[in-house]
């Protein structure tokens, strides 16, 4: 690395000019120019250097991007077919899915063509998914802000960082959860990344949601396929020339459409990440093929397991069964396997991602990278070049800050999970390429994270369920006694509900009462003392909350259990709230897990 800043001295890496003070605790910048140095104190801001000696301190990698350049153009889908769309693509909405947010409506449009989204910042190689987050939090080790000589670090930090304008403004808060959104594209541009494919490719090829709870306590990563047949909503893109153009939604299209295509931009999935998810997003991190390369390099390789031999053709991994570390190529080539693996599917990269960055997390930590400036300026300059942002953390100040509070968070209660999906039933047997949703398995592990609770709390839950059974004595459903109202805005919700509890769960001392004497918009269920058992069953059988359940002073005696039906209630034997879980079929793994091997 050149020699820069206010030290000047010819050959000196500037994280040599770091020093630990035993005094301070702290890393002060000790300046060269005399005998022993000298080193600099107080707040002051010394002199920058000159754009000329600025530019020629940068490295190559980081050449100017043209800010007004048009925008590149596409081609058609890959030709390995990956980007095909199903049969009937784009002609109806799917059946199964819900629009889990309120859509956001369009404000203006412009009369340009479709293209990037509007950005700043120097021409950036992608970004690493979410290593900012193990490292910005001891980026303040390194960017002493009080430190004399210390803004030329933070300015050229954040020269580095590419921003797009994505028109959101919903900032995190240190005692908020805090929802981000990973988005690895398939753009190959960059030495070597040809032989992936055609340069024009741009869609959303890795995704995932991370959720950080309010109390730091926990985390969880949701990966969202590829190959997923969802609806992408209405979006704004914000071009370089100040207009906004709305480009329309897509009904029955593949995930990776998001981003990309018609001109799409990152805030293009945001939004389809919210509507899929119900979940609201604060910020996003995106990068492409060279991030990979360049992070796995810049932490001297990542370690990652697998239990067969991998031969693939098509990504150009070959690697024999056992422990490996992987940088440069060998680790692109790491997480874009997927013939050679699993099921072939996209599913199976996946697992190879989630492993990958849980890898690359540990090494960051654990490898006495944040202890050592000369490898945390590397690393930082390394994932700031690879960084693309929205403009709400756009500079090293906001990373750091947003660093500092999600670092909180240990690997042990970090888990990665994917969104629980089925093949798509349009598709012919032999020839299956996309997936759909799974309501059944998705809907609870999306309340888990919408809930902010993690699967420890869950495990925690269910014990404590299961001991007030227990306790309870759960009555038989022969010896339910209750009386059904209807408060709620569904007609007949009543006797609806009267006849699955007689003709399909066998509780025959139920009654329609009619209805409500009042409107309600929740359904509760009163019970005397005497009653508890009767009450934990029904509330088994009918899925009702905690907060259903209304248990009065006095014993009920042979009285009916009072069961009111409010707006809330979806049909008989539709659970009224979905539980938070994680299901048991939903493979799960943690960051601190290091004995994950790939199969």
């Amino acid at each position: 690395m050149d020699a820069q800043g206010p030290g000047g001295a010819d050959g000196v890496d500037p994280a040599d000019q770091w020093v630990f003070n035993p005094e301070t605790g702290t890393y002060e910048l000790r300046l060269t120019g005399g005998p022993g140095g000298r080193r600099a104190t107080g707040a002051g801001r010394p002199d920058r250097p000159s754009a000329a000696e600025a530019t020629d301190a940068a490295p190559s990698s980081t050449a100017s991007r043209d800010r007004h350049a048009p925008p590149r153009q596409r081609r058609a889908p890959s030709v390995e077919g990956e980007d095909r769309d199903p049969p009937g693509a784009g002609d109806r909405p799917l059946p199964a899915q819900r629009d889990r947010r309120a859509q956001r409506g369009s404000r203006r449009k412009g009369d340009q063509a479709p293209g990037r989204g509007r950005k700043s910042g120097k021409k950036k190689r992608g970004r690493g998914k979410k290593i900012l987050m193990w490292t910005g939090g001891s980026l303040a080790l390194l960017l002493v802000m009080g430190a004399a000589g210390a803004w030329w670090l933070i300015d050229r930090l954040n020269d580095n960082i590419t921003k797009y304008d994505v028109g959101k403004d919903n900032d995190f808060s240190d005692d908020e959860e805090v929802n981000l959104l990973f988005i690895g594209t398939d753009t190959r541009t960059g030495d070597g990344n040809d032989a992936y494919g055609g340069e024009a490719s741009e869609g959303a090829d890795t995704t995932i949601l991370m959720h950080f709870s309010q109390d730091r306590s926990h985390a969880t990563g949701l990966s969202i396929p590829r190959d997923l047949i969802t609806d992408i909503p209405e979006c704004e893109v914000r071009h370089e020339d100040g207009t906004i153009e709305t480009i329309p939604g897509s009904q029955n299209v593949r995930f990776n459409q998001s981003m990309g295509a018609n001109g799409r931009d990152p805030g293009c999935v945001w939004n389809t990440v919210e509507q899929l998810t119900g979940v609201e997003i604060n910020h996003f991190m995106m990068a492409d093929f060279n991030a990979v390369k360049d992070l796995s390099s810049a932490v001297g390789g990542v370690p990652v397991c697998v239990a067969e031999p991998i031969d693939d053709p098509k990504s150009g991994l070959q690697l024999d069964a056992g422990n490996h570390v992987l940088e440069g190529e060998d680790a692109l080539s790491f997480v874009r396997t997927r013939h050679s693996v699993g099921t072939g599917s996209d599913l199976s990269r996946i697992e190879l991602q989630q492993q990958f960055v849980a890898s690359m997390a540990r090494q960051i930590t654990d490898g006495g990278m944040l202890t050592d400036p000369g490898k945390l300026w590397d690393l930082a300059d390394t994932a700031t070049r690879s960084l693309s942002v929205d403009e709400g953390i756009g500079s090293i100040q906001r990373l750091r800050d947003l660093a500092s509070t999600l670092g909180r968070v240990p690997m042990s209660d970090m888990n990665f999970v994917t969104l629980p999906v089925l093949d798509n039933p349009d598709e012919p047997e032999d020839a299956k390429a996309t997936v759909v949703v799974d309501e059944r398995r998705a809907a609870p592990l999306l309340e888990m994270i919408r809930q902010d609770i993690s699967p420890r709390e869950l495990e925690e839950r269910e014990a404590e369920r299961e001991a007030a059974e227990e306790e309870a004595a759960a009555a038989a459903p022969e010896e339910i006694r209750v009386d059904v109202y209807n408060g709620g805005d569904v007609i007949g919700a009543a006797q609806e509900t009267l006849d699955w509890l007689q003709n399909q769960q066998g509780v025959p001392l139920s009654t329609n009462a009619g209805n409500a004497p009042s409107p309600q918009e929740t359904t509760t269920l009163e019970y005397g003392p005497d009653q508890a058992g009767q009450a934990a069953a029904l509330a088994g059988m009918m899925g009702l909350p905690d907060s259903a359940l209304q248990e009065q002073a006095a014993e009920a005696g042979d009285a009916p259990m009072v069961l009111i039906l409010g707006d809330d209630f979806r049909g008989a034997g539709e659970p009224i709230e979905v539980a938070p879980e994680l299901p048991d079929d939903v493979d799960s793994i943690t960051a601190d897990d290091e004995d994950v091997c790939a199969s």
